[in-house]
């Protein structure tokens, strides 16, 4: 394992969170059934750094130490692909794996299969969107809470100057449940103080259409007309960002993000974008894990499940959500580099040492 990894893994077991590890999901697991269990794990894509650099370590190594070093995880990445996750959601259930942890790609195409998961006996933990059909537990951030801070970050950038601008949201995909709740809180923050002069949801989460999208934003708008941008995420973010500079757009308005990709870190710290949202993946991973382990086992998750919430078609569903942080200048050394999940060296690359310098990161 990693260092980043090793670092976000023991920042999970020290988190606010506190998920208790006594009784049921404890690592003990005394007098219950073998710990000799297999974890299908379904991740959605590649184009978001996290899913392979800390979701997938951080679940796998929990997994080990909850079971004791007999369990596995069993893995497969549907790279945006909806048709090709049933399909391996559907290879995992002939191959009788114990238990699945699904971060869907559409997540109401999905819920056929997870119906058959139940079908045959095997519990299915939703893992950071919101599988429909019958899911038996779930973990992600408190999503429309990332709208309001992305919305509340942008209205302090543009500051007095809010009510006379203009700015453009890039959204989400419209198959992802999470992108309406960003939507959502952004909009609660932003309706009336700001002028939303374009809008977008954003097929895919895709960078290259989110450029797409604010290209022609600014071929509609004008180049001098966009006073600030929504971006859901990092990688949009840096879409929107290479179209405003393609534009010749100086000095580049505020844009927000989300997920604290290596790239916006850099970008926050040269200015080029002004926020993102740092969601711990480890205490979100580590609950996914700690649930499935519990559901392979039979046992309660009520000493891990903090809340519930209700999807369209199922209701109560034991869940928990971590709490975000608005990322800025100002708390990269607290945020990021504090939880391990990169190191000044890796940030400060010799393009960003002089703006790393200025804010004394490192």
């Amino acid at each position: 394992m990693n260092r980043s990894v090793r670092s976000a893994v023991a920042a999970a077991s020290a988190s606010v969170l506190a998920f208790s590890l006594s009784g049921c999901g404890s690592e003990e697991h005394s007098g219950v059934i073998s710990n000799d269990i297999v974890v299908g794990l379904l991740l959605p894509d590649r184009e978001a750094a996290r899913y392979e650099k800390f979701d997938r370590p951080v679940i796998e190594d929990k997994v080990d130490r909850l079971t004791i070093g007999e369990g596995k995880v069993v893995y497969a990445n549907a790279n945006q692909d909806a048709s090709l996750q049933a399909l391996q959601v559907e290879n995992m259930i002939e191959d009788e794996v114990d238990v699945l942890i699904l971060d869907a790609v559409d997540a109401k195409a999905i819920a056929g299969s997870v119906a058959k998961a139940e079908k045959a006996g095997i519990p299915v933990v939703a893992f950071d969107r919101l599988a429909e059909g019958p899911i038996d537990a779930y973990t992600s951030f408190d999503n429309e809470e990332v709208g309001h801070v992305q919305g509340k970050a942008l209205l302090k950038a543009l500051g007095n100057k809010a009510k006379n601008s203009r700015i453009v949201m890039v959204n989400g995909a419209l198959t992802d449940p999470n992108a309406a709740l960003f939507k959502k809180g952004a909009h609660a923050e932003l309706d009336g103080k700001v002028a939303v002069g374009k809008e977008y949801d954003t097929e895919e989460w895709s960078p290259e259409n989110a450029e797409a999208n604010m290209k022609a934003a600014i071929d509609e708008l004008g180049a001098d007309a966009i006073d600030g941008v929504y971006s859901a995420n990092d990688g949009m973010a840096g879409g929107a960002i290479a179209a405003l500079k393609a534009a010749g757009v100086t000095p580049l308005p505020p844009v927000t993000g989300q997920d604290a990709e290596l790239a916006a870190v850099q970008r926050i710290i040269s200015g080029e974008q002004h926020m993102s949202v740092y969601k711990p993946y480890a205490p979100e991973a580590a609950a996914a894990a700690e649930m499935a382990v519990a559901l392979a086992k039979g046992e309660s998750l009520h000493t891990v499940a903090q809340t519930h919430v209700d999807s369209p078609t199922t209701k109560d569903i034991p869940s928990v959500l971590v709490p975000v942080i608005a990322l800025t200048q100002a708390n990269i050394e607290e945020t990021v580099i504090r939880d391990g999940i990169y190191t000044a060296e890796e940030i400060c690359t010799p393009k960003y040492a002089a703006a790393c310098a200025e804010l004394a990161i490192g």
